[in-house]
């Protein structure tokens, strides 16, 4: 760990979660480059032998409890690299405990037992340091942790001051200055602590509390360097594991997969019902243009995929596992859905209010702003299972008729009838029904949308052009589009040979998914890339 004039003015992040998201899209696109897009296409085409490129195919076998500890470790390393790299603002906090959970509690009274017997042991005639000792012994180890491995003079000070023979003989005399290793230890906190924390050590240097207190306030600020030395270590391992996290998450994943060749099942499923969803598609078109079934062609394996990915923003996290190659992004993608049922709820409300009410609101921008915010606000956290969405439409209605009849009012219109006020509030009310037609409109609009990203080469292109009837929620589409194109390409970079093997198979495979009677036309949109 640098020195303190060695290193950047702060080594834990400031930034607001929100900026999260952008930054992950940067980190993403930057390391999409030309040839891993074409390396991820080429994957689908080519029968790659290598060992990191097709997906184990080992028959199943009984694992042992070692094996399965060693596949745990393998995707804490994997999930851990993968956040380092794609966000930004990943960084390492001082562990804390919910105020009222009993792990607080009892670490509480633990370490309370322990300060209590340390000042009850420096109080008694003459003083008793077992627990002093072990205290500077601890202390000792964790400053030696903080050493870069040249900073030799520095570690044989520490050792020569805090040397555990001389201090326990000294005891044996009553002859230990604990205040002035106090001292010293403060002292060479300043010069390994990170500059952010000068403040704290300030502090402990003009503490006056006993020395019971004030070794209490130095293992706090012991922690807090810990954590520095952490996300200083992270800040410096990212641009390495940015330059490799392809195959460096490719092997970490093969790894998993030799270990417990189960770990594809439920992207193996994923991509299973893409297909069997295109299929269903297909055979109803050719129903409806007359064609017979040996016309039928199979959809392509960019289409499959594309149409696997899409299904993601309307996966359902309670009753299916999330595909393991998305493993790691699953807060990412949960916070995207999250958005996008918000902002197409939002959307469909102000398309019931143009709609119903139509020409005394028309080219009232502020207004529609105005609902937007109101509307957006009132439905915020909408994702919560506690979350009463009929309520919360509820209220939304009742506002929305409150702005219009004070905007109207404001333009000399007459206020909103009664009857006009309770068909908007019905109508408002009724999106949460799956089949309203309102709400079928813009999520299919939505899915387009997405796809059509997906399916472009360069999405950035079209993040700006969104289909008729979503320009109200265009910002946030563009938002939302842009980070989750970014977790798209970069998880197909990684992943696609895996994918490739998986798609061949069900393919070219027999017995081939058949084609059951489609239940929606959600994406009856889909195109081939």
């Amino acid at each position: 760990m640098p020195l303190n004039d060695e290193r950047p003015a702060s080594t834990s992040s400031g930034e607001d979660q929100g900026s999260d998201g952008e930054s992950s899209s940067k980190r993403c696109d930057s390391m999409m480059s030309t040839s891993d897009l074409d390396c991820s296409r080429e994957s689908f085409t080519s029968d790659c032998s290598s060992k990191h490129c097709t997906p184990s195919s080992s028959p199943p076998k009984v694992l042992t409890l070692d094996e399965v500890m060693e596949s745990a470790r393998d995707l804490f390393h994997l999930s851990l690299a993968h956040e380092i790299t794609v966000n930004g603002n990943f960084h390492m906090e001082p562990a804390s405990l919910p105020q009222d959970s009993i792990w607080k509690l009892v670490r509480d009274n633990v370490h309370k037992a322990f300060w209590d017997i340390l000042e009850s042991e420096l109080n008694d005639d003459p003083p008793e340091y077992g627990q002093a000792i072990r205290l500077l012994e601890e202390i000792r180890e964790i400053l030696l942790s903080f050493l870069n491995p040249g900073a030799n003079r520095m570690r044989t000070q520490i050792m020569e001051v805090l040397d555990m023979d001389l201090i326990r003989q000294q005891a044996d005399n009553d002859a230990v200055d604990i205040q002035g290793l106090a001292s010293y230890i403060i002292t060479t906190m300043g010069k390994l602590c990170a500059p952010v924390r000068n403040e704290e050590i300030k502090k402990l240097r003009e503490s006056t509390d006993n020395i019971v207190t004030l070794f209490r306030e130095i293992f706090r600020v012991l922690d807090l360097m810990k954590a520095d030395l952490v996300n200083f270590t992270i800040e410096n391992l990212r641009p390495v594991l940015q330059n490799q996290s392809v195959e460096y998450e490719r092997a970490k994943f093969q790894s998993i997969l030799d270990k417990t060749p189960s770990a594809l099942d439920h992207t193996t499923s994923w991509i299973k019902s893409a297909l069997e969803e295109l299929l269903s598609a297909t055979v109803s078109t050719e129903q409806t243009k007359g064609q017979g079934k040996q016309q039928r062609a199979m959809p392509g394996p960019f289409q499959i995929l594309n149409t696997a990915f899409v299904g993601i923003l309307t996966w359902d996290y309670e009753r299916s596992p999330l595909p393991e190659t998305l493993v790691t992004d699953e807060g990412r993608l949960r916070e995207i859905q999250w958005q996008l049922q918000r902002c197409q709820a939002v959307n469909e409300v102000l398309l019931i209010v143009c709609s119903t009410i139509g020409g005394p609101i028309q080219g009232l921008p502020s207004l529609s702003d105005r609902l937007k915010r109101m509307t957006s606000v009132l439905l915020d956290g909408m994702h919560s299972p506690n979350f009463n969405l009929e309520k919360a439409l509820e209220g939304v209605s009742s506002q929305i008729c409150c702005e219009l009849n004070k905007s109207l009012t404001e333009r000399s219109y007459p206020a909103l009838t009664p009857e006009l006020q309770a068909t908007l509030r019905g109508q408002i009310c009724s999106i949460t029904q799956k089949d309203n037609p309102i709400r079928t409109l813009v999520e299919d609009r939505v899915q387009q949308y997405f796809m059509a990203l997906i399916c472009d080469p360069k999405p950035k292109v079209k993040l700006e052009q969104v289909p008729a009837g979503l320009t109200a929620i265009k910002p946030e589409l563009a938002l939302m589009g842009s980070k989750f194109i970014s977790l798209v390409n970069y998880n197909r970079t990684v992943y696609g040979p895996f994918y490739a093997s998986i798609i061949r198979k069900l393919m070219f495979s027999d017995s081939p998914p058949a084609a059951s009677p489609p239940q929606d036309t959600t994406h009856e949109s889909v195109t081939s890339n």
